[in-house]
């Protein structure tokens, strides 16, 4: 794969990390070392973004009827289905998928998780 460059500033205290992990002999450059942060980052990200739709396919739904969502907007529908109507409960929840259920109704997934 063809590389191109990308200049970073890091504080002092970082580049010496940086610096430290090359010269441990597990990479060869510091470009090395960034190239393999930015690839388990990614990797992470792909696992996480899995657990979250196989949460949301198997999670509650939300079902929305459509002439409330045009009467009073989509997002203010969902608020206060969340916060304190059918579809509450202590645990935040954050919107997965959409999906329409046919008889003037959205019918959304949700997962239950924690903001953090």
């Amino acid at each position: 794969m063809p590389m191109t460059s990308l200049n970073i500033s890091l504080p002092e205290a970082l580049k010496q990390y940086v610096e430290g992990q090359v010269a441990s002999g597990d990479w060869g450059t510091p470009s090395e070392y960034v190239r393999e942060l930015i690839r388990q980052d990614k990797e992470r990200r792909l696992e996480n973004l899995e657990q979250v739709l196989v949460a949301a396919a198997k999670g509650t739904k939300i079902e929305l009827p459509v002439a409330e969502i045009r009467r009073k907007g989509l997002i203010t529908v969902l608020r206060e289905r969340t916060r304190g109507g059918e579809a509450s409960s202590a645990a935040p929840q954050r919107l997965s998928h959409r999906r329409h259920s046919g008889a003037g109704r959205l019918v959304l997934g949700s997962v239950r998780r924690g903001l953090g």
